[in-house]
């Protein structure tokens, strides 16, 4: 009798696969970093092939790490990165283009070409989200137009498009010799392609945009049996669930209740209010998405605050600036000082997501003097990950009229306790983190257990969640509005510069 579920979390920066029990809990990991590649400015670009090594290197290693073997999953889910777009050659499976990822700002001028007539929000009432380039529609139209003979193959049928959810099913399916081409709402929710109310590709959007129906993946729910697996080790284990990375977060997290919200520190922070069933509009510069539908039921829509630039500010500190060795030093340097010196960052490296919605804004660092250290740099920088959480906090509680009464957290980011004091301090609710961290696998592994009967229902689920920490805010609300009003002024130097 299979006693476990596994989950592969094919995230922005890493591939991962965590291993679960049926209460929830982590019994092993394995995790491989891919290729950033960054060919011109704006551009960010992965390696398909390199990424489907990886997975199937990680999901041996953590099977080998719980000594454990196929036989004993029950079911795998796949979780993804969102919005980063590959097209493959059906028949060898070979991309004919590096991966574009949801960063990547290419086509900004395919997006401007199609919001010249009626604007940013020409799709937004059926899609639920303004044209940006975050999102997959324009990726698939650049590849198209920049590929010698792609646009024909495409037309009959020939490639494939799929995010990163996609590829990895095909893949682990079959490939070429069955594999199963499918996308689950949540992920074609981020197209620009898919009608929220229907759940179906909208053709008029598509044939606008320019992209051929013949490359697009079915859609399917996010917890079903999509498969099976085609090679050991997951030869013959259900593949059966599939979330973007955000919305398996929230999923994790339990959000199965209008009203209740998590936000996730990785990459980027991204921020989900589950909002019931039926989609809201957001008039303040939010996106409207599916949570997530299981099997047969309604869809859950959610709105979402998307910030580009999260634990990648950190990683710059490191990487390029060299304020740092390690990711976790962070912390250390930015607790020897106690403010920020009056030094605050705006990390806008590919423009700012929202509430904004600004591809014309560029980091800044403002205020400095000479009484500022690497140490209130290190500090402002965490204090910036908190400041556009807030932002988001604040355009919801807009859209939403609901007031958080907590905000539960996950991610990487979220070991650093003096982030998380900052974050409830400038929100001025607590923060919760719960003891299980690795919720985005979590969601992916619950949505695939309930689809095979592993679990039961989502009351088992909840019964799961168990608070690990709670950060109480201590700043008082005048100093909060004092820092928040200094953080909006910083922002507004980021505009029209590219």
């Amino acid at each position: 009798m299979p006693q476990y579920i596994a989950a592969i979390d094919q995230g922005t920066t890493s591939t991962r696969c965590v291993i679960f029990d049926s209460k929830g809990r982590v019994v092993a990991g394995d995790q491989l970093e891919h290729t950033q590649r960054f060919p011109r400015p704006g551009w960010v670009e992965h390696d398909a092939l390199e990424i489907l090594a990886n997975t199937r290197r990680v999901v041996a290693g953590a099977l080998a790490k719980a000594d454990l073997t196929g036989a004993s999953l029950a079911a795998v889910g796949i979780t993804n990165q969102r919005e980063t777009t590959v097209i493959w050659d059906g028949k060898t499976g070979v991309p004919i283009h590096p991966a574009i990822v949801w960063q990547d700002t290419r086509t900004q001028a395919i997006c401007d070409e199609l919001a010249a007539s009626e604007g940013a929000a020409r799709y937004q009432g059926r899609v639920g989200l303004p044209l940006a380039t975050y999102f997959s529609g324009p990726k698939i139209r650049w590849i198209l137009d920049h590929v010698d003979g792609a646009r024909r193959r495409a037309e009959r049928g020939e490639l494939k498009f799929g995010t990163m959810d996609t590829w990895l099913l095909w893949n682990l399916t079959g490939g070429a010799d069955g594999g199963v081409h499918a996308t689950d709402v949540t992920n074609a929710s981020r197209t620009l392609l898919m009608d929220l109310r229907t759940q179906r590709w909208d053709p008029d959007i598509a044939a606008e945009i320019g992209v051929p129906a013949a490359l697009l993946p079915e859609i399917r729910s996010s917890s079903e049996i999509y498969g099976s697996g085609a090679e050991a080790p997951l030869a013959g284990v259900p593949i059966a669930g599939m979330l973007g990375d955000q919305q398996a977060a929230a999923f994790g997290q339990v959000c199965f209740s209008p009203g209740t919200a998590k936000n996730t520190y990785g990459t980027g922070n991204f921020l989900l209010l589950h909002t019931g069933g039926e989609p809201v509009s957001s008039r303040h510069g939010l996106l409207t998405t599916v949570a997530y539908r299981i099997g047969d039921r309604p869809a859950a829509f959610a709105l979402e605050g998307s910030v580009a630039v999260a634990g990648s500010l950190i990683q710059w500190l490191r990487d390029n600036l060299g304020l740092i060795s390690s990711a976790a030093e962070v912390e250390a340097l930015a607790a020897t000082v106690e403010d920020n010196g009056g030094c605050y960052v705006v990390p806008a490296f590919s423009g700012l997501y929202a509430p904004h919605w600004r591809p014309d804004a560029r980091g800044v660092i403002v205020g400095l003097t000479r009484y500022v250290t690497k140490a209130h740099l290190a500090r402002a920088a965490l204090e910036a990950v908190a400041f556009q959480t807030c932002e988001v906090v604040d355009a919801m509680r807009a859209d939403s009229g609901v007031e958080l009464a907590e905000l539960r957290v996950d991610g990487g980011m979220v070991v650093n306790d003096l982030l998380m004091r900052i974050q409830a301090d400038l929100l001025g609710v607590p923060v919760v983190r719960p003891q299980v961290t690795e919720t985005t696998a979590l969601g992916a592994a619950y949505t695939a257990g309930l689809a095979v009967g592993f679990w039961a229902g989502e009351d088992e689920l909840r019964r799961n969640w168990a608070e690990g920490r709670r950060f109480s805010p201590t700043m008082d609300a005048a100093t909060r509005e004092r820092l928040c009003a200094r953080w909006r002024k910083a922002v507004t130097r980021t505009f029209d510069w590219a």
